[in-house]
Formats: C-alpha cells, sequence, structure tokens
C-alpha cells in the first residue's frame, strides 16, 4: 500500500526563520542556516525534524531525540543531546503551533476536498444567492436565495446554506454542514457535520401536551471561531444565540437558543449548554460538562470535564463536581469522605457474606 502525503510542506525554513517567526533564543554560535523539513514527536523525531518540549512528563525524550531543533524552555536546556538546537522561548508550544502554521498552512483550516476552484459541477446554487469573487464551492452544495458568501470562503460538499444566510470571507463550511438563519464573521471555521441556526429546543408543557413554541431569533457567530464536528447550535427564540469572536468550541457540543458566549471561551467535546445561559469572556467548559438553563458565567471561569453546574458562576471561580461547586469546597469534602473511610476501617461489612 503506498502511503498518501495528506499535507504537504510549503516551504523547508532554516532555524533563522524559525527564530524570527517565533521570537525563541538560539544558544551562541548555533547553526542557523540549518532547515526544518518536517515535524515530529520528540522521541521519534529524524534529522530535519522540528520538536517541542512543553510538558515535563515527555522531558525523557530529549535522550532519544534526533531533532534538528527543540523548542522548549529555558530550565531543560542541558538537557537537550548535542547534535540539536535548543531554542528557548517562554511558549514552546504556542512557537511549535506558529511554525506548523507556516510549513502546513493547509492544516490550519480546511479546505475543497474536491480539490474545487470556483463553484463545482453539481453544486446548486439559487441565482439569487450571491457569492464575491474567490469563494470555492463543492459538488453537491447547496446555497440557497439571498444568501450571501465572502472572498474567499469555501462550501464544502453536501453543505447547505440556507435563505438569507451571511457568510463572511475566509471561512470554511465543512461538508455536510447545515447554516439556517445565521449571520457568521470572517474566518470562521465549521468542521464537517455542524449544524448552526436549526430550531430551539422550546415547548409549553402542560396536562394538555406540549406546545410548540416557535424559534423566530437567530445565530450570531462572531469572526475567527472554529467549531468541531458534529457540533450543534440552535437559533434564539426570542433573541439571538450568539458565539464571541476568538471561541473554540469541540467536537459534539450543544448549545442551547438565547446562549450568549463570550470572546475566547474553550468550550470542550460532548458539553451541554442549556437555553438562556450567558458565559463571559474566557470562559472554559470541560468535557461533557452539563449546564442548566439561564446561568451567568464570569469572566475566566473555569467548569471542570463532566461537571453538573445548576448555579451561577462568579467571574475567575473554578467550580468541580455534579452537583459543581467551588473546587476548594469539593476537595474538601472528598479528604474528609477519606478520613472517614479511613477511621471506619477502610469500609463496612460487605452485606452479601456473613
Amino acid at each position: 500500500m503506498s502511503d498518501p502525503v495528506f499535507f504537504r510542506r510549503a516551504c523547508e525554513p532554516s532555524l533563522a526563520e524559525v527564530v524570527a517567526w517565533t521570537g525563541a533564543r538560539p544558544p551562541d554560535g548555533a547553526d542557523l542556516a540549518k532547515t526544518v523539513s518536517g515535524v515530529a514527536p520528540i522521541d521519534q523525531a529524524g534529522p530535519g525534524d522540528l520538536v517541542f518540549l512543553d510538558n515535563p512528563k515527555y522531558a525523557t525524550g530529549l535522550a532519544v531525540t534526533r531533532a534538528v531543533a527543540c523548542l522548549l524552555p529555558a530550565r531543560h536546556v542541558e538537557r537537550v543531546p548535542s547534535g540539536t538546537v535548543a531554542l528557548v522561548t517562554e511558549e514552546p508550544y504556542r512557537a511549535f503551533a506558529l511554525v506548523v502554521g507556516k510549513v502546513y498552512p493547509e492544516a490550519s483550516r480546511p479546505g475543497s476536498l474536491f480539490g474545487a476552484t470556483g463553484v463545482s459541477p453539481g453544486a446548486i446554487i439559487h441565482p439569487e444567492a450571491r457569492l464575491e469573487s474567490g469563494v470555492i464551492v463543492d459538488p453537491g452544495a447547496v446555497i440557497g436565495p439571498r444568501a450571501e458568501i465572502g472572498e474567499g470562503t469555501v462550501v464544502g460538499a453536501n453543505a447547505v446554506i440556507g435563505p438569507d444566510v451571511r457568510i463572511g470571507r475566509a471561512c470554511s463550511v465543512g461538508p455536510n454542514c447545515t447554516i439556517v438563519h445565521a449571520l457568521v464573521g470572517d474566518r470562521v471555521i465549521l468542521h464537517a457535520g455542524v449544524r448552526v441556526g436549526q430550531d430551539g429546543f422550546g415547548f409549553a408543557m402542560g396536562p394538555r401536551g406540549h406546545l410548540k413554541i416557535p424559534q423566530v431569533g437567530r445565530v450570531i457567530i462572531q469572526d475567527d471561531v472554529e467549531i468541531g464536528a458534529g457540533t450543534t447550535i440552535d437559533r434564539g427564540a426570542n433573541r439571538d444565540t450568539l458565539i464571541g469572536e476568538g471561541t473554540k468550541i469541540d467536537n459534539l457540543v450543544q448549545i442551547g437558543h438565547n446562549v450568549v458566549v463570550g470572546r475566547h471561551c474553550v468550550i470542550v467535546a460532548q458539553a451541554g449548554i442549556s437555553g438562556s445561559c450567558t458565559l463571559g469572556d474566557f470562559v472554559a467548559i470541560g468535557g461533557q460538562a452539563g449546564l442548566t438553563g439561564h446561568l451567568n458565567i464570569g469572566t475566566g471561569a473555569q467548569i471542570a470535564a463532566s461537571a453538573g453546574l445548576m448555579n451561577d458562576v462568579p467571574a475567575g471561580e473554578r467550580w468541580v463536581g455534579a452537583p459543581a461547586q467551588p473546587h476548594r469546597d469539593f476537595f474538601r469534602e472528598v479528604a474528609a469522605v477519606r478520613k472517614l473511610v479511613r477511621r471506619n476501617g477502610g469500609g463496612g461489612k460487605d452485606p452479601g457474606r456473613q
């Protein structure tokens, strides 16, 4: 079987270029004319590969690495082998990401899976839709009446863009996405299967049955947002659902109607945010966390993975557990339970044995 190359290098930078891009500090006398031909894990790298060390857990990999250079903090410099150039930086992971983005630009933003330029045969574009120059549309995509799509945006195969939707410039709409009742900013990435703008889950419940409440709001997604595969974002019921600029949302996240997500938030896989919650800027929500409706989460707050949140959270606090509580209270309870178990000899008698 052949070994396909899915991401081709756009360049082979010298170490001098890497230093210029990242601001890393090379050792005196280092040969900065050496070039980077690829990237690899620290323990698997060969000559020409660039690596990084951020987590001390992987520091032992330095002993066996054959990389041309390693981006790392100053405290690990002494462990770098003689054949590898130590590039010192306080943010090695971020520096590595900058370099990889320049060497493999296609990996940063999904493009046409059909290798298309312009509108492909088999795409269906309503005559009242408006596409700026440089828009790429893959086969099977459907773009509805009065939709507007900005220059440089890619619309993947079988994606559906509804009537009157606005999508900005340099966006990526993955295959099988649906976008309806939405306004999307510039440089937004929607991975495969994202659903934006469908009904919010709203019913007037009662003994005579559950009456559907029409959802007449929109979804507004600001600039530089990235949304992972399979995530769903419901449109507002009577006001807009809003995703703030720079926010990053993982795969398989559910965001309910009327939710407001601030700027530069991070929401991890399988989290669920119920309707009418408001998240401040730089909020982090862990995987599989669940938020009940109408909560206010303050700026910079962190909600742990698998938390069940039923209360407002002040700015900057960390909440853990189900039901969730401030992390100090949670760990005090854990410590108290452990002491109780030890005091009782490790637990009670097995009820199945006499």
